[in-house]
C-alpha cells in the first residue's frame, strides 16, 4: 500500500479519512483519473453543477505534487502573458491573460466554502537578485495591471529588507493576492468536499488501462469504471496510461527541506509580514514560514524526476546563501516531488476523441493553474468551450531527441540559463 511521502506536511496534515479501494464494477457520468488539484478542483465543479463523479487515486489523496509543494500561490503561467501573446491570436491571448489570476481566487473560495483548513496567508514576494531582474519585474507590473491585476508594488532596495531579511536583493515586487497554504491540507479538505457533495473516491486504485469508445472503461487492478467522460488528471505520476500524452512532457523533481521549528524572534526576523517569497532565477529558490514557524526551503530541478541522495546537500546551501543566520539550525524534513516540465512551459489541455479529456504540464506553476484547469475542464464538460479551446489551441512541441535526450538537452539548457542568472545578462 503506497502512503504519503515522508515529508513535513505527511507530518502536520489534518486528521485524514482512508478511501476504500475499488473492487467492483461501477458506472457514473465523469471518472477522474488522479486525486491531486487538477482532479480535486475538477470533480468539486461538476459535483456542484449536478454530475456523478467518480475520482482514482493511485495512491493517497495529494500523494504527487499536490500534497509536496512549496505551498505557493503564485499567480499566471510558467510563462507568463506576453509569451502567450506573441504566440497565438489577439483573442486567445485576451482569455488567457484573464485567466491568470484566477486560480488564487478559486482556492480562497474552496477555501472559505468548505471550511478547509490549510493555513491559508496573503502575501507573495517576487525577488530580483540583479538589476535586469528588476526591469523585468517592472515590466511584468505593468503587464499584469493591462489585465486588471493591481494588487501588486514594486519594492527597492530598502523596502525589500522590509519584508525578507537578507541583503541579496536590490528589490522586488509584491503581490497580495499571492500567498501560501499547507499544500498537503488544501487537497485533503477538497477531497473531504468531493465526498460531502456525493462524490466517490477511490485511494490505491491505479487506473491501468482505458477502453476507449463511445462509453470508455477505466480499469484498475480490482474493478472498472464505465462512464460517459474521463478526465485524465495524472500530471508527472501519470506513467504509461497515456503514452500520446508523454511525448510533450517530461517529469521533474524539485526539491524541498524544512527546519526545526524557529524562535518567534529568528522567524519573524527572516520574514516579518509572513509573505512567501521566490526569487527570479530560471531555477528558482522559494520559501516561507509554516505555521509553526519553521522555514520551507525549496528550489532546484532534477530532469527525468530521479531521486537525489542527499537532498540537504542541495538545499541547505541555497538556504544558507539567502540566511547565514540560519547556519546551526536543525534540519528536521527533506524530501523530492516530480511536476510536469512542456517545452513551452505552458500547459497542455486537450481531448482524445469525443470523451477524454486531460490537463497537465504546469511546469512549476501548478498551485494556482490547477485549481483554473478544474474549472475550465468542468465547463467543457457543460457544452462551454471557450475557455477550454483557448488552453487546447497552444502550440506544443517533443522534446529536441525524443525521449532519450530529452534530459541532457534541457539539463543543457538550464545550465545556459543558470549561467545567464550568475552573470546578470
Amino acid at each position: 500500500m503506497t502512503q504519503h511521502v515522508d515529508s513535513y506536511y505527511a507530518a502536520s496534515r489534518n486528521p485524514r479519512v482512508d478511501y476504500p479501494a475499488l473492487g467492483e464494477s461501477v458506472e457514473t457520468d465523469v471518472c477522474v483519473i488522479g486525486a491531486g488539484y487538477t482532479g480535486l478542483s475538477t470533480a468539486l465543479f461538476l459535483l456542484e453543477h449536478g454530475f456523478r463523479v467518480i475520482v482514482l487515486e493511485a495512491a493517497k489523496v495529494g500523494f504527487g505534487a499536490s500534497g509536496r509543494n512549496g505551498g505557493q500561490i503564485v499567480n499566471s503561467y510558467s510563462r507568463d502573458i506576453d509569451v502567450i501573446e506573441r504566440q497565438v491570436g489577439a483573442r486567445q491571448a485576451q482569455l488567457l491573460g484573464e485567466m491568470a489570476f484566477e486560480g488564487g481566487r478559486i482556492i480562497r473560495e474552496r477555501v472559505a466554502k468548505y471550511g478547509i483548513q490549510c493555513d491559508l496567508k496573503d502575501g507573495g514576494v517576487f525577488a530580483a537578485i540583479t538589476d535586469k531582474q528588476m526591469g523585468h519585474l517592472e515590466s511584468q507590473k505593468k503587464l499584469w495591471e493591462r489585465y486588471g491585476h493591481t494588487q501588486l508594488e514594486l519594492m527597492d532596495e530598502r523596502r525589500i529588507r522590509e519584508v525578507v531579511g537578507t541583503e541579496r536583493y536590490v528589490g522586488g515586487m509584491l503581490d497580495m493576492s499571492g500567498g501560501h497554504i499547507h499544500p498537503l491540507n488544501l487537497a485533503l479538505g477538497e477531497a473531504a468536499a468531493v465526498a460531502s457533495l456525493g462524490g466517490a473516491i477511490y485511494e490505491q486504485s491505479p487506473a491501468t488501462r482505458i477502453d476507449r469508445g463511445p462509453q470508455p472503461v477505466v480499469h484498475t487492478p480490482n474493478g472498472q469504471v464505465k462512464a460517459r467522460f474521463v478526465v485524465v488528471a495524472g500530471n508527472a505520476y501519470l506513467g504509461g496510461l497515456m503514452p500520446e500524452l508523454a511525448a510533450k512532457s517530461m517529469p521533474c523533481g524539485t526539491q524541498v527541506l524544512t527546519t526545526e521549528p524557529l524562535s518567534d524572534e529568528l522567524a519573524h526576523s527572516l520574514l516579518p509580514q509572513d509573505y512567501c517569497v521566490e526569487d527570479c532565477n530560471y531555477l528558482l529558490d522559494y520559501y516561507r514560514l509554516s505555521a509553526d514557524k519553521r522555514l520551507i526551503y525549496g528550489g532546484g530541478v532534477v530532469y527525468g524526476a530521479r531521486d537525489p541522495a542527499d537532498i540537504e546537500a542541495i538545499i541547505r546551501p541555497k538556504l544558507l546563501k539567502t540566511f547565514p543566520q540560519l547556519k546551526d539550525v536543525k534540519i528536521d524534513y527533506t524530501w523530492t516531488g516530480n511536476f510536469l516540465l512542456t517545452l513551452s512551459r505552458l500547459p497542455q489541455v486537450g481531448r482524445i476523441g469525443d470523451n477524454i479529456y486531460y490537463s497537465q504540464g504546469c511546469s512549476g506553476h501548478g498551485v494556482t493553474y490547477t485549481h483554473l484547469a478544474g474549472k475550465v475542464l468542468a465547463e467543457a464538460l457543460r457544452g462551454q468551450a471557450e475557455r477550454f479551446d483557448a488552453f487546447a489551441g497552444l502550440p506544443h512541441y517533443p522534446f529536441p531527441g525524443g525521449q532519450l535526450l530529452r534530459v541532457p538537452f534541457t539539463a543543457l539548457g538550464a545550465v545556459y540559463y543558470q549561467l545567464r542568472d550568475r552573470l546578470g545578462i
